[in-house]
């Protein structure tokens, strides 16, 4: 089973075939990620299955997604997590949840395939200006400046322009709805 996986991760091939606008940088979602393996899985004999489960860890609401690998003996299980957004401007609450769902998802199935999801050098790019992420980010995202506040406040960070870049992806992730 193990070996076949490691076939698999090194023939899967998935382009990030979307494209964010607002952010101006292309992306994989899971969607794309389930259609590309599907045809290796078949070819390879395994049944692939996801699952989510509501967690809910204080006052937030998290999925956990669950993908399992099996060849009818042997199984393989990855997790993935997001935090669920308390709202989204535009979306009811079955959208928003399921929009975390699908992030959960593709990240659990990142874990599975060994899938590099990481975003374009570009994508934080100040392009030589002189402003720090989290400035580029508040003049982004100008709306959602009480989001921005209370990640801040939740992550205990008392000099936002020294986020560091994990925090800094992790806060526009939320910022997307992802």
């Amino acid at each position: 089973m193990i070996q076949t996986l490691i076939q698999i991760q090194k023939e899967l091939k998935v382009p990030k075939n979307q494209y964010n606008n607002f952010g101006k940088y292309n992306y994989r979602s899971c969607e794309d990620i389930v259609e590309a393996v599907k045809p290796l899985l078949a070819e390879y004999g395994l049944l692939m299955t996801i699952s989510d489960t509501m967690v809910n860890v204080g006052d937030k609401n998290y999925i956990q997604a669950t993908v399992t690998l099996t060849d009818g003996d042997q199984e393989v299980k990855t997790e993935g997590w997001a935090r669920e957004a308390v709202e989204r401007k535009g979306m009811d609450d079955s959208q928003i949840t399921g929009s975390t769902s699908s992030y959960a998802r593709k990240h659990a199935l990142n874990g599975m395939f060994a899938i590099d999801d990481t975003k374009d050098a570009d994508d934080l790019n100040t392009h030589g200006k002189k402003e720090s992420m989290i400035q580029l980010i508040r003049r982004n995202y100008k709306s959602n400046k009480e989001t921005i506040d209370n990640f801040l406040k939740e992550n205990d960070v008392e000099k936002p322009q020294e986020l560091p870049l994990e925090k800094v992806k992790e806060l526009k992730l939320i910022l997307e709805g992802k």
